[in-house]
């Protein structure tokens, strides 16, 4: 039995940027010098993107710091990773994609109950500037409304 791990990588900005429409779960394909970067929680998903090639999916650009106590067999730190998903999945996303003008954008990564690295990816599309400042108004007024209240005497 394995325990839960606790790392979480999340992209902030892809919640910001982009209306996620649809969620999927993807395995990612690693080093080993890799997921023990991942498990001591150095990467990020800042600027990340997804791309089909040749009808496989790609993370572009997603930071994994280089592992400390890693030889001379290191890996790359912004180098391109193959994602693991089913053939529905894949032409789901790519007819998505291909038609009606959505992207596919990294949300966050985790390690699951196994041990192994998992990537959530969103089929988004792009928020219009007035989105974007309806969601930062609604942010602050919730965060007024959480400071303002009084607790029960």
């Amino acid at each position: 039995m394995h325990k839960t791990s606790n790392i979480l990588i999340k992209n902030k900005r892809a919640t910001f940027d982009y209306e996620i429409s649809e969620r999927f779960i993807a395995g990612i394909q690693l080093f080993g010098t890799e997921i023990k970067s991942i498990r001591d929680g150095k990467a990020g998903l800042a600027d990340t993107y997804c791309t089909f090639i040749k009808d496989e999916l790609w993370v572009k650009n997603m930071h994994i710091a280089t592992y400390f106590f890693g030889t001379y067999n290191n890996h790359e730190v912004r180098r391109d990773r193959k994602l693991l998903l089913t053939k529905r999945e894949l032409r789901k996303l790519s007819r998505a994609t291909r038609e009606t003008g959505y992207t596919i954008v990294p949300t966050k990564m985790f390690i699951n109950a196994k041990g192994l690295a998992k990537l959530e990816i969103g089929l988004a599309r792009g928020k219009k500037n007035y989105d974007k400042r309806n969601a930062l108004r609604e942010k602050e007024a919730k965060r007024e409304v959480k400071t303002t209240r009084q607790p029960y005497l």
